[in-house]
């Protein structure tokens, strides 16, 4: 099938305080390549991904200094405090393209064949959808504010969202314009539209494709980055 455009957003203006590293998790390293640059080759195989724009802090002194950086296909712009500001600035900079892919920066290990299933939402969808794994672990629900147990959580029907998500530009925009104007708890882009009373897609994606939070994550990606074959 016929992909159309796809601009994709990276915001990449976090500083990642779990990670216990000096240097914002984005450009940490796994081989020769920060997880940025990783994140962002992956989106740069599919020719149809026109343009990669990365939010980054206005305070950055790192990305500049990658060779990613003066790829075609990127361009950078300053993001803001929250990860939902720094998407929003950015779809303000997103032309001809009606479709609109954002990734976690530090989600080194998307695979090519999730990324097409993804891609092909364009042709069923005129809301769009995202990467997903079920869960499979037993869910367990504490006690407000304590590590206490209060229930198990029944699992069936929940997944775990991964990126990247894809949507319809002005969809996007609108709904994420809305939610951050009543003062709507983002955590990710879907629920942004969740809030506005859509239901984007859930493609089935691989569990490998993990986002780097915690100092142990950087040695499960370098592994899954080892065994990717495209």
């Amino acid at each position: 099938m016929t992909l159309p455009n796809v601009v994709a957003i990276l915001p990449a203006a976090g500083i990642g305080r779990r990670m216990q590293n000096p240097l914002p998790k984005q450009y940490l390293t796994i081989g020769e390549n920060t997880l940025l640059e990783l994140a962002i080759y992956a989106l740069l195989r599919q020719p149809c991904i026109r343009q990669v724009i990365v939010a980054i802090s206005p305070d950055d002194r790192w990305f500049y200094q990658l060779p990613v950086a003066y790829e075609q296909r990127v361009r950078a712009v300053t993001g803001g405090s929250e990860r939902s500001h720094s998407v929003m600035v950015a779809l303000h900079h997103v032309k001809r393209a009606s479709w609109v892919l954002v990734h976690d920066a530090v989600r080194p290990c998307l695979h090519q064949d999730d990324l097409l299933c993804l891609l092909t939402v364009t042709a069923r969808s005129t809301v769009g959808g995202i990467l997903a794994t079920p869960v499979r672990d037993t869910m367990k629900r504490a006690c407000n504010g304590t590590e206490t147990i209060a229930h198990t959580v029944e699992r069936t029907d929940l997944w775990h969202a991964l990126t990247p998500q894809l949507f319809m530009l002005e969809l996007l925009k609108s709904c994420l314009n809305r939610a951050l104007k009543e003062g709507v708890t983002l955590t990710d882009e879907s629920s942004a539209l969740e809030y506005c009373g859509y239901q984007p897609l859930l493609v089935p994606g691989r569990a490998d494709n993990i986002k780097v939070t915690w100092p142990e994550d950087l040695l499960l990606a370098s592994f899954y980055l080892s065994q990717l074959a495209y």
